[in-house]
């Protein structure tokens, strides 16, 4: 727990006693005077700044044929034919630049427009939010995703259901009604949202202890314990690094899964332990 220094705290003693809530930088989390945290905008609106693309078969920092940009206030995945002919696997992920343990995560989504030609047929309309990731350094040149806990985004094909917010887990598992659970992708509960309307996604992390997603108020999957795979060697040698398997912390990322989407807004809530 971080504490205040003599002149910090009379200056935010200060602004408290004429209900001013003092100014914050970066990530710090904005409390009003009644201390309840509120959201800090992870995406400005303006530009990739606080964020940084890994696309395989390309180095970390490379945004290969642009493919994560930032058009009319939106944050955008693309994928132009000069780069993309085919899409050739390569899967990427656009990470923020700082680590969150407990957090209510935000986003409003939307799918458009067709798949890029050799995308694999279950990745249309798909997308995806990585929590409790590793550092984008720490992935090969030639690793699809990273290890991490994965919030499936799924558009609906306009005509069966198809749920979104599902969970998938690249080099990990979950504890689900306290037992382990193994299999790589799970379906929520959700409702199947078709064409290219907008929506609201919100998951709530609490460390290692629970995950929670959300859409629309409602619950609609949630689990325990999220930690690393053993079974997966790249997980295992990132167990080893940080001493043990419970994931408590990570990265953020989002994902260019061969469909075009976007992402109206991308914000987060720090969360008392």
């Amino acid at each position: 727990m971080k504490t205040l220094s003599t002149s910090r705290f009379a200056f935010v003693l200060t602004l408290a006693c004429f209900g001013v809530a003092p100014s914050v930088r970066g990530d710090e989390p904005a409390r009003d005077t009644d201390g309840k945290s509120e959201w800090i905008q992870l995406f400005n609106g303006k530009n990739l700044d606080g964020w940084t693309p890994k696309i395989r078969h390309h180095a970390v920092g490379e945004n290969y044929g642009n493919t994560f940009r930032v058009e009319d206030g939106l944050l955008k995945v693309r994928y132009d034919e000069s780069a993309y002919k085919t899409f050739d696997e390569r899967f990427g992920h656009l990470f923020y630049n700082k680590p969150f343990s407990h957090y209510r995560l935000r986003v409003v989504y939307r799918f458009v427009g067709d798949q890029v030609k050799g995308g694999p047929g279950w990745a249309t309309r798909n997308s995806g939010l990585m929590l409790h990731g590793e550092d984008p350094k720490m992935m090969t040149i030639d690793q699809d995703f990273p290890t991490s806990i994965e919030v499936q985004l799924l558009g609906g094909n306009g005509k069966d259901e198809r749920t979104t917010l599902n969970l998938c887990t690249p080099g990990t598992n979950v504890v689900m009604n306290g037992k382990l659970f193994l299999p790589h992708c799970t379906s929520s509960s959700s409702k199947t949202y078709h064409g290219e309307q907008w929506v609201t996604a919100e998951v709530e992390v609490r460390g290692s202890k629970l995950v929670r997603h959300i859409i629309e108020g409602e619950t609609v999957l949630e689990y325990t314990q999220p930690q690393l795979d053993d079974r997966d060697p790249h997980a295992a040698m990132l167990a080893d690094k940080q001493g043990g398997n419970l994931l408590d912390q990570g990265t953020i990322s989002l994902q260019s899964e061969s469909h075009p989407c976007d992402f109206r807004s991308v914000e987060l809530m720090i969360l008392d332990e």
